[in-house]
């Protein structure tokens, strides 16, 4: 299995970006997916999840991203999406797309859910 990353770049403060994760090895669909970030410093932190369809194809979302971002999934090219709208400086990081095996009754959180990582696609949001 592998997940490739990309769309990242530098932005402006209120503006968009549309991250793109591209599975091979594995139909996306079938499982519940995520991304995640990291700052330089910190821990890798949730953003936010998807859950495998079929099973409500539900989302959550990290609080601090609530109403700003949006995943999304399209089966046909077995790619998952963020779109992330009203960007702010504290959004700056390292983001990854991850897929979990397991199935869970509620939402995967944690990094340690996911056994599939993306090697990362860097965001800057300049104030």
């Amino acid at each position: 299995v592998q997940l490739q990353a990309s769309g990242g770049g530098s932005v402006q403060a209120g503006g968009s970006l549309r991250l793109s994760c591209l599975a091979s090895g594995r139909t996306l669909s079938r499982y519940t997916n995520a991304w995640f970030r990291q700052a330089p410093g910190k821990e890798r932190e949730f953003v936010g999840t998807i859950r495998r369809s079929g099973s409500g194809s539900g989302t959550y979302y990290a609080e601090s991203v609530k109403e700003r971002f949006t995943i999304s999934r399209d089966s046909a090219k077995n790619t998952m999406y963020l779109q992330m709208n009203s960007l702010k400086f504290e959004d700056t990081a390292v983001y990854y797309c991850a897929s979990a095996s397991r199935h869970l009754a509620g939402f995967m959180t944690r990094t340690g859910d996911y056994d599939y990582w993306g090697q990362g696609t860097q965001v800057t949001v300049s104030s």
